[in-house]
């Protein structure tokens, strides 16, 4: 029988890089196409975007569904790496991101 881990067993599973100022229970790294292709469809909004103030780090959300939003990090080296996370968690965790000193709003 397979059992699921918490963050401090060791079973930890998709998670934001160290440098973003939050973290989101249930998040699900999504690849590289299959990211890129969610945020470019016609039907999918910016919620925010946020840069670090040596901007070479970005997060940038996307309202994917009703319920889900897609994080795109975009890291020092320009890739850019997806995350699928239900709306309600990243709507807890933003008011981290608006806080931190180190990040701002781009608009």
């Amino acid at each position: 029988m397979a059992t699921r881990g918490s963050r401090g067993s060791g079973g930890a599973g998709a998670q934001l890089p160290e440098v973003v100022p939050f973290d989101l229970a249930h998040l699900t790294r999504l690849s590289w196409e299959l990211g890129s292709r969610v945020i470019d469809d016609d039907g999918v909004s910016c919620h925010g975007e946020w840069e670090h103030r040596d901007a070479l780090w970005a997060v940038s959300v996307f309202d994917v569904t009703g319920e889900t939003v897609v994080v795109q990090v975009r890291t020092p080296t320009g890739r850019e790496h997806f995350y699928g996370a239900a709306r309600m968690d990243f709507e807890a965790a933003r008011p981290a991101l608006d806080a931190a000193p180190a990040w701002r709003s781009r608009g």
